[in-house]
């Protein structure tokens, strides 16, 4: 009985190993199913543009799909397929900029491929709708920013009564506009053409000019205001400026000390002024003009001149261009003891072409004892193309003291800023004379 029973169990061990392989091939089948790829997809598809389907427009597209395909896509009226790159896992983006010759409908599909190893799939989509009208945003124009790019006046030959006066303007279109006259009125001015503004006005006998102030003009556009001063004559600056006051004069012998003033003024009446830049300065030859003090109305050179002729070449040009050129000689002589051919006149109180400030200036000097000196003082308004203020000041004669000292005072009517004052002394004492002269300038503003 037991090895009958021995005999079955090795029957059925022997049966159930025979099994195995069988169950095993069974369980691996799953397996090799898996394994297979799987079909590729396409989900979705966008497309944007910045100016429609207009030519010069860029189209931007994003595809979603299987990952680690080629994604190309086909569009009806464009020559050439368009191919996207893989940015992200699964997601196509690529772009286009349409041609002139492409011929693009929105009712045309786009045709997307996407390729992975042997397969591919191929969906059409369309347009989205509207895109075809679709435009950019106009750029914002820029805010138009409020001046006056130009204020002139026609120039006329002189300022006096019945002479006409025609200003223009240009700016901002549309708004109002006028143009005071200092001591006289605001002249209102017409918009003839867009930003472009007119008036004029004649020059009556009683009208009171105010030369010390601009003309100036005004432009209005909403709640805005903007001004500009006339910055060029009223009158045509045809003539080239003067040189005036020389010193040393003409022909001069001065006596050798140790520094020498050397100058003149400059004198651009009814013009519009001495350029500073375009004056040049020569002394003996050598160009000084670097050493010397020069300014819209006057120069002046100091140095220790060596006895002898000397020779001052003076050139400048005023701001319309025209020239002027002025050449003079005068002697550096050594003194030598002998009784004086001329009376001694020195001025003590200020240099020439120096700055005064307004009120009453006071001059003092220096000469003979007892000696009698007779003074002038004449001022020169330098307004460029306005009325010029023209006066004489002080006329005066007063006698020196024990030590030779002297001294005088004036005060203008009108002290108007850079005004000239040209003041002319000549002392006298028993058969002998001597003439000086002193330049003098009020200050600016």
């Amino acid at each position: 009985m037991k090895a009958h029973i021995q005999a079955h169990l090795r029957h059925r061990v022997a049966a159930l190993f025979f099994l195995l392989p069988v169950a095993t091939a069974l369980v691996a089948l799953p397996a090799t199913a898996m394994a297979q790829p799987a079909a590729p997809a396409l989900r979705s598809l966008e497309v944007t543009s910045d100016d429609g389907l207009r030519a010069g427009a860029e189209l931007e597209f994003t595809v979603e799909g299987t990952p680690r395909a080629r994604v190309d896509l086909r569009i009806n009226g464009v020559q050439r397929n368009i191919s996207l790159t893989e940015t992200e896992r699964g997601v196509y983006t690529g772009s286009y900029t349409i041609k002139r010759q492409d011929r693009i409908s929105p009712a045309n599909p786009i045709r997307a491929t996407l390729r992975v190893r042997n397969r591919n799939i191929t969906v059409n989509y369309s347009f989205p709708a509207g895109m075809a009208n679709s435009q950019v945003a106009p750029p914002v124009p820029p805010v138009a920013v409020l001046k006056i790019e130009r204020f002139t006046v026609a120039p006329i030959d002189r300022v006096e009564p019945g002479a006409e006066l025609k200003f223009s303007l240009n700016g901002l279109p549309g708004g109002s506009a006028e143009v005071e006259i200092p001591g006289v009125s605001r002249v209102a001015m017409r918009e003839v053409r867009p930003g472009a503004y007119e008036a004029a006005y004649t020059i009556r006998r009683h009208d009171n000019l105010s030369p010390s102030r601009p003309i100036v003009a005004s432009l209005k556009v909403g709640d805005q205001t903007v001004r500009s001063n006339l910055t060029q004559a009223l009158t045509a600056d045809a003539k080239p400026p003067v040189l005036r006051n020389l010193t040393p004069r003409e022909g001069e012998a001065i006596i050798d000390r140790a520094t020498i003033s050397i100058s003149a003024t400059f004198d651009d009446a009814g013009g519009v002024g001495v350029d500073p830049k375009s004056v040049q300065v020569l002394v003996s030859g050598r160009n000084v003009t670097a050493d010397s003090d020069i300014t819209a109305q006057f120069f002046t050179y100091r140095a220790d001149l060596p006895p002898g002729r000397h020779t001052v070449d003076v050139s400048a040009r005023d701001r319309a261009g025209n020239a002027v050129r002025k050449t003079w000689v005068f002697d550096v002589v050594v003194p030598v003891s002998a009784m004086p051919a001329t009376v001694p006149l020195q001025i003590t109180s200020h240099v020439n072409n120096a700055i005064v400030e307004g009120g009453t200036t006071l001059v003092r000097g220096r000469t003979a004892p007892g000696a009698v000196v007779d003074i002038k003082v004449h001022a020169i308004a330098p307004i460029a193309g306005l009325f010029g203020v023209n006066q004489d000041v002080l006329t005066q004669r007063v006698q020196a003291d024990g030590n030779g000292n002297f001294s005088f005072s004036f005060a203008p009517q009108l002290p108007l800023p850079g005004t000239r004052y040209e003041v002319t002394m000549v002392a006298h004492k028993a058969d002998l004379t001597t003439e000086s002269r002193l330049v003098l300038f009020q200050k600016q503003g």
